[in-house]
């Protein structure tokens, strides 16, 4: 058996959805789930998610073989500095956050002489909705596991961490840290923010309430991700802050030409930027 008590600090989509996984494939004999709300420990029981759980971390890591710490970033370095101690020696610890600079940092800080056997880890899957009773066995299948392992990371941890991820159905990838972070603000962080910005900018209009009556499906499919946990993309913002402003002004720079391409009337530019939106777009989600 890969696993054999597994300790995953944070029950909502991915946490769950990891337990599910790795259940499914009979990749682990035990579950402990571990978190600060009782009522959602005791739903992830009664799903058969967890196997049991605990509210204090130091607690759920105890003999466990493998830590994943599924927390909000602005919450990864003092979970890091409350595990340390109660980590077992041969203990491998992974994340799945969605910036990898500041949890890295965290980890160096916090984890001590564990440091060795942490693997940074970011699937890049979910869905807009939060907590255990949304996550499912599929989620991770035909999706990428992004790694992000230091030199001093131990190649036997980075090897168990990748063989986890690859049970669960998803193509393991490796890259550093910066270009890690270089590369979801662009894919991910950006659409989060412009998506909550459009619904917040909409919702503050005088007629918002006619807006919203007649918004249809395309409406529907770019804000779709607006209904993602808020404090979880607002400690992204903090966490991969110089890398987000990086594509945010490169953005403004493409908006503002379009902005004057309609103020101008420049009918070729415009029909040149759409046309080559839809074939990028076409060739890379087919």
């Amino acid at each position: 058996m890969l696993i054999q008590r597994l300790a995953i600090i944070g029950i909502g989509l991915i946490g769950g959805s990891l337990a599910r996984a790795l259940k499914r494939a009979g990749a682990c004999a035990e579950v402990v789930g571990c978190g600060r709300n009782t009522r959602n420990l005791q739903q992830a029981i009664d799903l058969g998610v967890i196997d049991c759980y605990e509210t204090n971390p130091a607690s759920a890591v105890k003999n466990a073989d493998m830590v994943v710490v599924a927390v909000p970033l602005g919450t990864m370095a003092k979970t890091f500095a409350t595990i340390h101690d109660a980590l077992s020696p041969q203990a491998i610890i992974t994340d799945v956050g969605s910036a990898k600079a500041t949890v890295v940092s965290d980890a160096q800080q916090y984890l001590g002489q564990h440091f060795s056997r942490f693997v940074p880890a970011h699937p890049i899957a979910g869905t807009e909705k939060s907590g255990v009773a949304a996550s499912f066995a599929e989620l991770f299948e035909k999706h990428r596991v992004i790694l992000t392992p230091l030199p001093e990371t131990e190649s036997q941890a980075v090897d168990i961490v990748s063989t986890m991820w690859q049970k669960t159905g998803a193509e393991v990838v490796k890259m550093s840290v910066e270009n890690h972070d270089e590369v979801l603000a662009a894919t991910s962080h950006l659409p989060h923010l412009l998506a909550y910005n459009l619904v917040d900018t909409l919702a503050k209009m005088d007629n918002q309430t006619e807006i919203f009556k007649f918004a249809a499906g395309g409406f529907r499919d770019f804000s779709r991700i607006a209904s993602s946990d808020p404090q979880m993309w607002h400690d992204i913002c903090f966490a991969n802050k110089d890398a987000i402003l990086s594509v945010l002004e490169y953005f403004n720079i493409h908006l503002t030409q379009l902005t004057k391409a309609i103020q101008q009337g420049d009918s070729q530019h415009i029909k040149n930027i759409f046309t080559h939106a839809k074939t990028v777009r076409d060739k890379v989600c087919g």
